[in-house]
């Protein structure tokens, strides 16, 4: 895997991905940003966010449950001192669908977090990671 990160002036940066796709990153205006984009931290967390719903929702269907949708809301602490690495983070699913086992969901979700989110692991490494979720019928 390849990305290229080009500095475009100020605190602004384009991320370009192997898969070529590109993310405007932004820093925060006391630093020299203009809030243009996501900053590189919160980048982490995305990736994660996202990693891990697309593992959820892969389990689910591949064990034909009928999902409708899956939001993840994570929260996210950093330590105060340089570098300022994620301490806490804490993952909520909403998965919505129709039938849906608690079961099924809760195994989707230690599966994800214990085996195929890559990006939960890797953070885990430094982060304590906490996981709940919460269904919806429909």
């Amino acid at each position: 895997m390849k990305t290229r990160i080009k500095w475009v002036e100020n605190a602004i940066f384009l991320g370009e991905s192997d898969s070529g796709h590109s993310v405007v990153m932004d820093g925060p205006p006391e630093n020299g940003g203009r809030n243009l984009g996501p900053r590189p931290m919160e980048m982490l967390i995305l990736g994660m966010g996202g990693c891990t719903a697309f593992d959820v929702i892969h389990i689910l269907k591949k064990g034909r449950h009928q999902v409708t949708d899956c939001e993840v809301e994570i929260t996210a602490q950093r330590v105060d001192t340089v570098p300022k690495i994620f301490s806490k983070i804490h993952v909520h699913f909403v998965v919505s669908g129709n039938g849906l086992q608690d079961s099924a969901v809760k195994r989707a979700v230690a599966l994800s977090a214990e085996k195929y989110c890559s990006a939960s692991i890797m953070l885990g490494k430094s982060a304590e990671i906490t996981h709940d979720y919460e269904l919806v019928e429909g």
